[in-house]
C-alpha cells in the first residue's frame, strides 16, 4: 500500500517492483489459499521459531516436495515466510495471515464470494450494473440473491458483513438506548443481529426490521428462535422503490452499513423519506464506515477495495463514501445533523440526525 506522497519518492526500479507485485498478485493470492488450504501455514505456525525443512512439510500436510518447495519458494518472495539453515518459519505477515481473525474474514470473503466474479470488473465500470454477480446466476442486484447463494459464498459475506457490525454494536446500544425509545426500525435490518441486540438490551423496547422479504424470512427465524417475537415486527419493504409505504410509528430509526448500499441520488431519496416521517424529537441513527475517518491506512484500503464489491457485484452504483461526500447528501434530506461519533468499534461512524 502506498500513498501519492510515497509513490513520488520511490525509485524507479523499486516502483517497478511495485509493478509486477500488481502484476503477478493473482498468484499471490491463490498462493496464499494454498498455503492455507493444505495446512503448510497452520503446521508451520505450530513449529514456532524452530521452523520446518521441506519433507518435514511435506510429509505433514500430506504433500509431495515439489509441491510444497514452489509455494514455500514463492512465499519468501512475497515476504509470507523466511527461511533460515533452510528451515521455514512464518514471518509477522504469515502469523497475521494464519491467526489473525480480520485478515482471516476478509481473506474468506474475497476467496469464496469476490475472486472469480473480480473478472468482469471492467464490464461493470462500463456497464454501471453488478456484472460479477452473473458468476451466481441471474440477478439483477445482489441483495434478494444473498439467501440463495452456495453456503461457502454466504457464509463468507456474512461473516465480512457482521464482523465489522458487531464489533461496532456494543458501543452503539448505550448511544441510541440513552434516550429509552419506544419504537425502533430498523432499516435494512439484514439478518436480524442488531434488532435482537436490541431486544436484548431493553425489555420494552419494540423494534421492526424493513427490508426485503428475503431478508425479512432469514431475520424473522432468527429472532424467534432467540425469543422476542412477542416485541419483533417484520415489515417487507423496498427502500428503492419511492412509492413504497414506510413503517408508521417509529420514534427512532436506524441504519447500520445501509446507506453505502446506494448511490448518492438513491440515498438522498431515502433519506428525505424517512425524514418526512419523522416528528420533532424523533431520530436517526446513521452508522457507516468512512474512508476520511478511519485511523490507520490498511483500513482506507480496505475500504477503497470494498468499493470495487459494491461496483462488480451489490449493485454497480454505490460504494464506501467519505463523510465530506455523505453529510452534504443527509442536509440535502432535510435532516439536521446534531452528533457525530467516531472511532465507533472497529472505524464506524456514528451520525445523530433530528429533523
Amino acid at each position: 500500500m502506498f500513498n501519492n506522497e510515497d509513490s513520488q519518492k520511490m525509485s524507479a526500479i523499486d516502483a517497478k517492483t511495485q509493478a509486477q507485485y500488481i502484476a503477478f498478485s493473482p498468484f499471490i493470492f491463490q498462493a496464499s489459499v494454498a498455503l492455507r488450504e493444505l495446512g503448510i501455514l497452520k503446521c508451520i505456525d505450530n513449529a514456532g521459531k524452530k521452523g520446518l525443512l521441506v519433507a518435514d512439510i511435506a510429509e505433514l500436510c500430506a504433500v509431495s516436495n515439489y509441491g510444497i518447495q514452489v509455494l514455500l519458494d514463492f512465499s519468501v518472495s512475497t515476504g509470507i515466510l523466511q527461511c533460515q539453515d533452510k528451515r521455514y518459519q512464518l514471518t509477522k505477515v504469515g502469523y497475521f495471515l494464519q491467526n489473525d481473525e480480520m485478515t482471516k474474514i476478509n481473506f474468506e470473503f474475497n476467496q469464496h464470494f469476490c475472486y472469480e466474479g473480480l473478472s468482469q470488473l471492467t464490464e461493470a465500470i462500463s456497464s454501471g450494473k453488478p456484472e460479477g454477480l452473473k458468476v451466481f446466476g441471474d440477478w439483477d442486484t445482489l441483495y434478494p440473491a444473498l439467501t440463495s447463494l452456495p453456503e461457502k459464498t454466504r457464509d463468507s459475506w456474512f461473516d465480512f458483513d457482521h464482523y465489522y457490525s458487531d464489533n461496532a454494536f456494543d458501543e452503539a446500544l448505550q448511544v441510541v438506548f440513552k434516550d429509552k425509545p419506544k419504537v425502533l426500525v430498523d432499516i435494512g435490518g439484514n439478518t436480524g443481529r442488531w434488532t435482537t441486540k436490541c431486544l436484548s438490551y431493553d425489555s420494552d423496547v419494540q423494534v421492526v426490521i424493513m427490508d426485503l422479504p428475503q431478508q425479512l424470512a432469514v431475520a424473522s427465524e432468527n429472532i424467534e428462535k432467540a425469543g422476542f417475537n412477542d416485541r419483533f415486527t417484520a415489515f417487507p419493504c423496498n427502500m428503492l422503490n419511492p412509492e413504497q409505504a414506510l413503517y408508521d410509528g417509529a420514534d427512532v430509526y436506524w441504519m447500520s452499513q445501509f446507506l453505502d448500499c446506494f448511490s448518492a441520488p438513491e440515498i438522498v431519496s431515502i433519506l428525505q423519506r424517512v425524514a418526512n416521517k419523522m416528528q420533532p424529537g424523533h431520530k436517526l441513527y446513521i452508522m457507516e464506515t468512512f474512508i476520511d475517518r478511519q485511523k490507520y491506512e490498511a483500513a482506507s484500503f480496505s475500504l477503497n477495495a470494498t468499493s470495487l464489491y459494491f461496483t462488480c457485484f451489490a449493485n454497480g452504483n454505490s460504494r464506501m463514501y467519505d463523510s465530506a461526500e455523505m453529510l452534504p447528501l443527509i442536509q440535502q434530506a432535510g435532516l439536521t445533523i446534531t452528533q457525530q461519533i467516531d472511532d465507533v468499534g472497529l472505524g464506524h461512524t456514528l451520525i445523530i440526525c433530528e429533523v
